[in-house]
């Protein structure tokens, strides 16, 4: 578990995609979120640190809805009754789709139900004392979000910006060029000691990845 100081993070990692799951909660109250919950076990190990914490969830955050960031919606949901899915504006039509969301081009089918709440650039969010920002990073996938928290100092970037490297531009839907103007104009415009919590990989900052991510100093993505 990590803290910032109001927020609390535990971070847990699918071992096929080595995709990062994250349960938020804050000021030691009870409400937690879970951002992008994957492909088994994370979604029983979630619920493992739920129990644990004595935290109850109130929602589940997807940054996008690729099949390896939605693979434990469902079972979530069962597990928690009245849990709310809250997933980007542009994607909705991911949730449904074995084709959209890649997993049927893996070999393996995975749909979610509609979302409870389709969020767009410029929303805020509350947890608990908290507020959160949440911001346009489409190219990795159509419509990707991060969500910002200036309290805290974290932004979770989902599959657009990693410790030295930005997300793939080669899926259906992907942009290079939009990518790398969204991290640059929505991400590196944060303060250089907000800690970037990533789809995938460890945690980095946007100080760290203004000055080093070899993706953001090269040539133009097409």
């Amino acid at each position: 578990m990590r803290n910032h100081g109001l927020l609390s993070v535990e971070i847990l990692i699918e071992p096929n995609f080595e995709e990062n799951a994250y349960l938020l909660w804050a000021a030691d109250q009870p409400a937690a979120w879970i951002i992008d919950p994957g492909l088994p076990p994370q979604a029983e190990q979630i619920a493992a640190v739920v129990r644990k914490r004595e935290l109850s969830p109130q929602a589940i955050l997807l940054t996008h809805c690729h099949a390896d960031h939605i693979a434990g919606v469902e079972e979530l949901r069962q597990r928690f009754p009245g849990l709310q899915l809250y997933a980007p504006l542009q994607e909705q039509h991911m949730l449904g789709s074995a084709a959209a969301n890649l997993s049927a081009p893996f070999g393996f089918k995975i749909v979610v139900g509609s979302a409870d709440k389709l969020l767009i650039p410029g929303e805020s969010l509350t947890l608990g004392p908290l507020t959160w920002q949440v911001l346009d990073v489409g190219g990795h996938s159509p419509g990707g979000l991060a969500y910002y928290c200036p309290e805290a100092a974290v932004v979770f970037t989902g599959d657009a910006l990693f410790a030295g490297g930005i997300g793939r531009y080669d899926f259906p839907g992907s942009s290079g060029q939009r990518l790398l103007s969204n991290i640059r104009t929505q991400l590196l415009t944060l303060p250089d000691r907000t800690v970037v919590y990533s789809g995938h990989g460890p945690t980095t900052t946007i100080g760290r990845e203004r000055q080093s991510n070899p993706f953001l100093h090269g040539e133009p993505l097409e």
